[in-house]
């Protein structure tokens, strides 16, 4: 009995030391993870609604990788490591969530101001010569908001090139936290990418070339959906160009053209309220990060 009782006592503090090693990940660790797959099992089709159904779940994931931030766990890690490469690239690439989100939003505002100039004039006359005019001025809006788009997805591109993340000599804990804040960007801007090619009316005919990017950063999970055929961004660039290239009676045109700016507006209104929250939350993670590295 004597002499098995040292096995017996070595064997129990071995496994209470087990039991004490972060075998599982954080319960908001699991959090997160089951947000962001939801997000990416979101279907991949994309319509106003089902865009507005991405955002919400986005809303979802950055909200718990708000809370996620101010673990103790979280910021142990960031402070114990902030000169190694992953705290720079996730500082990077929130930068990048801001830089892309805000142009979503800046397609937004000035889309939307062109939209209530035409409508007012639509309002008051029904046609004439001033509302051609107003039509020309808003198809010349939507290339100016295009050409913003193309570059904003451009310039994505590239910065995007050399932020694969390669730590394999970290501890496990440290590896699920890196992996996880990197599938959350990337799910990030794959969901504010397709939002942008939405507001621009492209038509890509097989899935989005965000998946390049994507896997630039993490070849995991990454989502492939499709842009709709016809956005109601789209439609309107439709509609307007009918409106006036048209030779014959534009009554029928200014019709279509009200019922499709009417139906962009409401789009726009849900982008816009989905995306100022994300902007702000995105800000505060960003804020939240800087914070724990300064002291």
């Amino acid at each position: 009995m004597a002499a098995s009782s040292p096995l017996n006592t070595k064997s129990t503090n071995s496994h209470g030391r087990s039991n004490s090693l972060p075998s599982r990940p954080h319960p908001l660790i699991l959090k997160c993870n089951e947000h962001l797959d939801t997000l990416l099992r979101s279907s991949n089709g994309t319509s106003s609604s089902l865009l507005c159904n991405k955002i919400d779940g986005l809303r979802d994931l950055i909200e718990c990788v708000e809370n996620l931030i101010q673990l103790p766990l979280t910021q142990d890690a960031l402070v114990h490591e902030h000169q190694e490469n992953w705290v720079n690239n996730l500082l990077d690439g929130s930068l990048r969530l801001l830089d892309v989100c805000s142009a979503a939003k800046d397609a937004l505002i000035h889309t939307k101001e062109c939209t209530r100039e035409l409508k007012s004039i639509i309002r008051r006359r029904g046609g004439g010569l001033e509302l051609t005019a107003e039509a020309k001025k808003f198809l010349t809006a939507r290339k100016i908001v295009k050409k913003a788009i193309s570059k904003a997805l451009t310039n994505l591109k590239g910065n995007t090139k050399n932020c694969n993340i390669i730590a394999t000599n970290k501890d496990h804990q440290t590896m699920v936290l890196i992996n996880l804040l990197q599938d959350v960007e990337v799910a990030t801007l794959s969901t504010f990418e397709t939002i942008l090619q939405f507001i621009a009316g492209t038509t890509p005919l097989k899935s989005n070339t965000w998946i390049s990017i994507s896997k630039l950063i993490q070849p995991k999970r990454v989502s492939c959906s499709l842009v709709a055929e016809e956005s109601e961004f789209a439609q309107v660039d439709v509609a307007l160009q009918s409106f006036v290239f048209s030779k014959t009676s534009k009554f029928e045109e200014v019709n279509d053209l009200q019922n499709n700016l009417e139906k962009m507006e409401l789009c726009i209104q849900d982008f816009e309220e989905g995306l100022e929250f994300l902007f702000r939350r995105l800000i505060k993670i960003r804020v939240s990060i800087l914070n724990i590295l300064n002291h």
